[in-house]
């Protein structure tokens, strides 16, 4: 068994999986450019299909000029706290594999996008840091607003920053400021069958 963060595994995985999670309150402090790319290198070191590594993605930082525009991007209801993250990050994956001319779609883009994501947000709590994931982004001012082409999706934003308390978000979000539980894995992981919720 492994406990950390309030949360709890049957199983005896590494605590860092526990303690990974998405906080909203964040302190507004300067990340260096170097400590974002060192979370963003150990995302690219993800696996995917082929080695065809079809994330993207497109960063600032706290501070930049382009932040505000980065921050118009979200939805208002995540503007609201990611605005005092140090960075902002949005994952884009190329929907097909080789030249696009060819018209070879890939199937599992989305797929290797999200586990890059996953190894950001994990190399952002080895590093001090906690990324929030977000769907709630506006997907089509973002292709417009960085003239990505036909054949990429754009697929999530991520804020990255450190910990703050909660007390510098709105009432509604400090109620939602914990770790949240899962599932039990019996829920999700079945041998030799498929479960429908």
């Amino acid at each position: 068994m492994t406990t950390s963060n309030n949360r709890a595994s049957p199983y005896p995985i590494d605590p860092l999986f526990l303690e990974r999670w998405s906080p909203r309150a964040f302190t507004g402090e300067v990340i260096e450019e170097s400590e974002l790319l060192t979370i963003l290198d150990a995302a690219h070191w993800a696996p995917s299909s082929a080695n065809q590594q079809p994330w993207r993605f497109i960063y600032t930082l706290k501070g930049s000029e382009d932040w505000d525009s980065f921050v118009d991007l979200l939805v208002e209801s995540n503007q609201e706290w990611a605005k005092n993250a140090s960075a902002l990050i949005y994952v884009v994956s190329k929907s097909f594999s080789g030249d696009f001319s060819e018209g070879k779609k890939s199937y599992t883009h989305s797929f290797d996008a999200g586990t890059a994501w996953g190894y950001l947000a994990l190399q952002a709590r080895l590093s001090g840091f906690y990324a929030h994931g977000m769907g709630g982004i506006k997907h089509e001012q973002i292709q417009q607003a960085f003239s990505i082409p036909e054949g990429y999706r754009v697929e999530a934003g991520v804020a990255v920053g450190r910990l703050a308390d909660k007390s510098v978000l709105s009432e509604r979000n400090r109620e939602r400021e914990f770790p949240s539980q899962r599932k039990p894995l019996s829920d999700v992981a079945f041998r030799s069958k498929f479960v429908a919720d």
